[in-house]
């Protein structure tokens, strides 16, 4: 194992530096990092003994719980790639990238919030699925226990984990794409790890620290912030299965948690809850937030109200392992409020112009720039150019020292709740509905969740059709976050003379209609 920039290997280190230093902490359960490296190991070795091979993807469909932590770390110890899907994914879209990824074994929570991911599979329509390993989460009903008594074999996860290279694939994340079918962005051990030491850096994360992940691990932000950072510094890694604010400050006050990153919802929901000041929140050392504009007054008050040490902005993609820039501790409020700060993790910054625009397009390049996109060299040569160039589909500018301050989208992904959406993804499923004659969807304001989708439906003569129909159809088959959240019927949609809807006239007649 090369350097330590293996997951494999970092985790040996950890375990023998800090053995008695707790890892993971979740209601249920404490773990120690050489408990973690322990139940990795026996994890890795169930793998094996149920036919993991080196190079295999493992599926996680769960919440976030130390399971989480412990098969992610062990699929790399057994040699295998991590594909986390998104706990907000139906099933359809669940099975779609089981099937694209041929994984072997999933990983899926039983009940929790009404949804069943283990039993919702459709193991039918998925040949190379295996094994399904269940995660109890609300009921002991999981198959966990069962699995991980089952690994035998010790010597030979040593002997996988040793054979793992920096160079070898670490983990496939999956990123909505433009066309409406998502892409599988592949990394490498050496980038999932580079790219979040370097983030973690910036925050001056140390062992000292306990982190609350309120992120999902399913997320860049959650997998590579959170688990990976932790692991790398020694840090303690508190998992919060789902963002409620009073359990979150209970988390601190009793936790004594340092570190709390997350959208910009987070603060001011922790801000502004009535409840704040009955819980001590004065541990928090360090937040970084991202995702959308933030406004000047929410930092200073992050600052003063929350006695934040250090509050900083990032911006990145998963094409990019997660990362791309991010500021600095001495940043003063205006600019970590108003830019992404300037590169981090070896990655070069480059505004290529736009004809007629004082803005242009955000490229970035380096070491840490995606291997490209799962089974599709098409795509990963639109998006990487021949010298080396990741166009991100961002719009930016940079001030004058050197800070990236992102204007706008050439492509007309939105992000919701954190969450990037491709409204095409959206359009062709409402292509799907009967009684719709085309539809375009953009993403307008919302207050709680940054963007939310509003659809533009062309309804067929004759149909019968309301905004309730085709929102509760969106429910069947796309995530929560890409689900629209308003429906406009019009009887044509603009389009430019080569055919092409011209979104601009729809974000214009949206805004129209707001101001009413």
């Amino acid at each position: 194992m090369s350097q330590l920039r293996t997951t494999p290997a970092v985790l040996d280190r950890i375990a023998r530096e800090l053995p008695d230093h707790p890892a993971v902490v979740t209601a249920d359960r404490t773990m120690t990092y050489a408990e973690l490296r322990s139940e990795v190991r026996q994890a890795a070795a169930a793998m094996i003994d149920l036919g993991v091979a080196p190079g295999d993807r493992v599926a996680i469909w769960s919440p976030n719980t130390w399971h989480w932590v412990v098969a992610c770390l062990a699929t790399h110890h057994a040699g295998g790639v991590l594909v986390p899907l998104n706990t907000r994914y139906t099933a359809s879209e669940a099975t779609d990238i089981l099937a694209r990824t041929a994984a072997p074994l999933l990983f899926a929570s039983g009940e929790f919030l009404g949804a069943d991911k283990a039993a919702a599979v459709d193991r039918p329509a998925l040949p190379a699925l295996r094994h399904i390993v269940r995660i109890p989460i609300e009921k002991a009903d999981g198959t966990w226990d069962e699995f991980v008594g089952s690994g035998t074999d010790l010597a030979a996860v040593d002997a996988r984990a040793e054979a793992v290279s920096p160079d070898d694939i670490a983990d496939i994340l999956f990123t909505s794409g433009t066309t409406g079918r998502s892409k599988g962005v592949r990394c490498a051990h050496r980038q999932s790890l580079d790219a979040s030491a370097a983030w973690a850096a910036c925050g001056q994360v140390t062992s000292d620290d306990r982190y609350l992940c309120i992120n999902p691990f399913f997320h860049n932000f959650g997998y590579k912030a959170g688990i990976l950072a932790c692991l790398q510094t020694g840090a303690t890694l508190f998992p919060q299965l789902t963002f409620d604010p009073v359990q979150a400050m209970r988390a601190v006050a009793d936790h004594r948690i340092t570190v709390l990153p997350g959208p910009p919802t987070i603060y001011q929901t922790l801000l502004d809850h009535p409840e704040r000041s009955r819980y001590d929140l004065g541990s928090l050392r360090f937040a970084v937030t991202g995702a959308a504009t933030i406004p000047v007054v929410l930092i200073e008050r992050m600052q003063s109200e929350l006695d934040i040490d250090i509050v900083l902005t990032a911006y990145g993609l998963t094409e990019a392992s997660g990362f791309g820039t991010m500021c600095r501790a001495d940043d003063d409020a205006v600019t970590v409020a108003t830019t992404s700060g300037r590169p981090i993790a070896d990655f070069e910054l480059r505004i290529a112009a736009i004809s007629g625009a004082e803005t242009g397009e955000v490229l970035l390049r380096g070491p840490n720039v995606m291997l490209g996109y799962l089974d599709d060299p098409e795509a990963t040569a639109a998006a990487i150019d021949d010298e080396g160039w990741l166009h991100t589909g961002d719009v930016g500018e940079l001030d004058e020292a050197g800070n990236l301050k992102i204007t706008d989208r050439l492509k007309d992904m939105y992000i919701c709740g954190g969450f990037n959406v491709y409204p095409a993804e959206i359009e062709q499923v409402l292509a799907r509905l009967e009684g719709v004659a085309e539809a375009a969807v953009i993403g307008v304001p919302d207050e709680r969740l940054g963007e939310v989708g509003k659809a533009f439906v062309v309804a067929l003569p004759g149909a019968e059709l309301d905004a309730e129909t085709v929102i509760d159809f969106t429910r069947e088959h796309l995530a929560n976050f890409k689900r629209p959240r308003t429906v406009e019927f019009l009887d044509a949609l603009p389009r430019n003379p080569g055919g092409k809807v011209v979104k601009p006239q729809l974000r214009r007649r949206s805004e129209n209609t707001e101001r009413g």
